[in-house]
Parts: structure tokens; sequence; C-alpha cells
């Protein structure tokens, strides 16, 4: 008879997710994955292979966890434009308020390890090709209420918004000045509008 685990490797999987997300894969040591798991190397090679492997699927468990929120938020029924920008100002406001300053699990991974692991850039690519669908899909709605100008690409928009979310969850993770995010969210989302983003000299 196979023996029992003595520990909840869902449980297990959570918190090593919280260690990688906070401290990141190289400054993560398998004795700090012991001592913050509360059990055994073997248990982990065991369990969920080498280090590498665990944060693959603690990737994964993020993704999950928080990539089907953006998905469901801008396609909710009715107007479409506002839910991209509450997406957006949601964004902002999440970095500005990241005292702990973790930033997003898949964006920390885009910069520490896709630049040299095909495998996490391919993680990461799937990651962010779910919002710009999400976010293209929200804009041709938009578009076709007659909330976004006949002559804007949403597509475009799309990957210019997604490149902005990016860029706000890592100068969160290092700035004081929530206003520089606001400002940038603002300025960005002034794009959708008729008129364009406001120049340095006008109101």
């Amino acid at each position: 008879m196979a023996r029992t685990k003595e520990f909840d490797p869902d449980a297990a999987l959570q918190a090593a997710l919280e260690l990688f997300w906070r401290s990141g894969y190289e400054a993560t040591s398998m004795a700090d994955l012991v001592s913050h798991l509360g059990i055994a190397r073997a248990s982990i090679y065991a369990t969920f292979g080498s280090k590498r492997e665990l944060y693959a699927k603690a990737l994964e468990r993020y993704s999950e966890q928080h990539g089907p929120d953006i998905v469901v938020e801008l396609s909710q029924p009715g107007s479409a434009l506002p839910a991209v920008r509450a997406v957006v100002h949601r964004f902002a406001d999440e970095a500005a308020a990241d005292h702990e300053r973790r930033g997003c699990f898949v964006t920390n991974t885009a910069i520490e390890l896709a630049p040299h692991d095909a495998a996490m850039a391919r993680r990461v690519g799937a990651s962010w090709d779910s919002i710009e669908t999400a976010l293209t899909s929200a804009l041709i709605r938009a578009k076709a209420q007659g909330e976004l100008p006949a002559g804007r690409d949403p597509r475009a928009l799309a990957r210019m918004l997604l490149v902005l979310l990016q860029g706000l969850r890592v100068v969160g993770r290092s700035t004081d000045q929530p206003g520089r995010l606001a400002d940038a969210a603002t300025q960005a989302l002034a794009l959708l509008d008729p008129a364009g983003p406001a120049t340095a000299d006008q109101p």
C-alpha cells in the first residue's frame, strides 16, 4: 500500500507560490522552500520535481487564480469601453497599493526567467495573449457600440494597453509616487477618446 502523504500538496503549492512571488526564482533556495513549506526536501522533489518544476507549477496556479478575472471583467454585457477603463484604472490602483512590492508573478517571470528560458517565455506569452484577446474583443465591441472612434484599431490599442498594464506592475514595484501610475493610465486611456490625449498646454 502506498504511503499517505503527511502534508497537503495543494497547500504546499500555494505556499511555494507566495514565496516565489515575493522573492523570485533565483533568490529562493531549496532551503528556503523547505523552511517555508514545512516539508522535507525529499518530499518536495517527490511531489513537485525540481525547483524549476515547482516554480512552473506555481506560475500555472497563479495564472489560474488571477488570469480569468480580467476576461470576466471585459466580457460583461453592456457598454464595453467603461469596462476597459475600469480594468486599466484597477491595475494602476493595485500597483500603487502594492506595498509589499510583489508586482505580478507573470510579469516578474517575464523579467527574470523568460529572456533565457523558452518554456517560461511561452507561459508568459500565453498569459499575455489571453489578456490581449480579451482587450481586443472588448474594444471591437466598443467600436461597434459607437464608443470608440471609427479610425481606431482595436487590436493595436489592445496591445498598447497590454504593455501599459505590464509596465504599471513593474513601476509599481519600485515607486512611491502613485500619481505617476495614475497619470500614465489616464493618458493611455485618452487614446480611446475621439480627441485623443491632451497636450501639456491644454486644460
